[in-house]
């Protein structure tokens, strides 16, 4: 079964952050500039406090009639994300993802620190890729090459 860490491993660790108290219009330039969805709140150690995506300013932001400049991260951002770990199973990720409405999964390593982030994406394509390898193999052994 694949893992998180499989993702990674292709994927890469890099993941950009966020402080609590940066201005949304500082989180937003950041999304825009990296071509990204999302951002981890960190706290002042490093530890995931929170995610911040364009979604969570759209909702809890413009939508109540907050402006980007004046609002800080940490008063539209979901927070107490829910994480994973690299040992995860996808399915396991794609479980929580469907349940709970997520987008992006912050992956906490044994020591508790910030190891990546995958996002429904990644699990999405990596599940595709498992599901093709095991469709070729059943083609294989049905046409008796396998």
């Amino acid at each position: 079964m694949t893992t998180v860490a499989q993702i990674l491993k292709h994927k890469g660790t890099r993941v950009l952050t966020v402080r609590p108290h940066a201005s949304v219009r500082e989180a937003l330039e950041s999304l825009a500039e990296h071509d990204i969805g999302a951002l981890v709140v960190v706290d002042e150690h490093g530890g995931a406090v929170g995610i911040f995506s364009e979604r969570d300013y759209a909702r809890r932001g413009i939508l109540v009639g907050r402006r980007s400049e004046t609002t800080k991260v940490t008063e539209v951002m979901s927070p107490h994300p829910v994480t994973v770990t690299p040992e995860t199973e996808l399915e396991a990720c794609m479980r929580l993802m469907t349940e709970r409405r997520l987008r992006h999964l912050p992956v906490l390593g044994g020591d508790g620190a910030l190891a990546g982030l995958v996002s429904i994406g990644d699990v999405v394509k990596a599940l595709l890729d498992d599901f093709a390898v095991h469709v070729r193999s059943l083609e294989g052994y049905i046409s008796g090459r396998g």
